[in-house]
């Protein structure tokens, strides 16, 4: 029987405001993106190849509505229209969006004097 290669591993590192933030195992890391990198690379040692899923910041339509600086019910109306971002997942809970593309429409909205660009 043919012997396989080493385990994969698999750490995960997420933002959290300004920080960074990894997990491998019970292993946990804070600190800025590279310090995080390479903590999980030492942590993980030489049993194999170390793959870090990126986990991205996300926004559900409360999240959204903060950073635009409206209500809920304005956030689901831009929806409905056609003319906010699209959500990343569609979860039972509702939408969820990553927070970059709602920041980034939240600047162009404001650049474009208040009004959605059309798709």
């Amino acid at each position: 029987m043919a012997e396989d290669g080493p385990a994969q591993l698999t750490a995960t590192m997420w933002p959290v405001d300004d920080a960074w933030h990894g997990r491998l195992g019970a292993f946990e890391v804070e600190g800025s993106r590279e310090e995080c990198v390479a903590a999980l690379q030492e942590r993980s040692g030489t049993a194999g190849p170390l793959t870090i899923e990126v986990v991205p910041r996300i926004a559900g339509v409360a999240e959204a509505a903060a950073i635009m600086g409206w209500d809920k019910r304005r956030v689901m109306t831009y929806v409905r229209r056609g003319s906010f971002p699209e959500p990343f997942a569609h979860l039972a809970s509702g939408r969820v969006w990553r927070r970059e593309d709602v920041e980034a429409f939240a600047s162009s909205w404001r650049a474009n004097g208040g009004r959605a660009r059309r798709k």
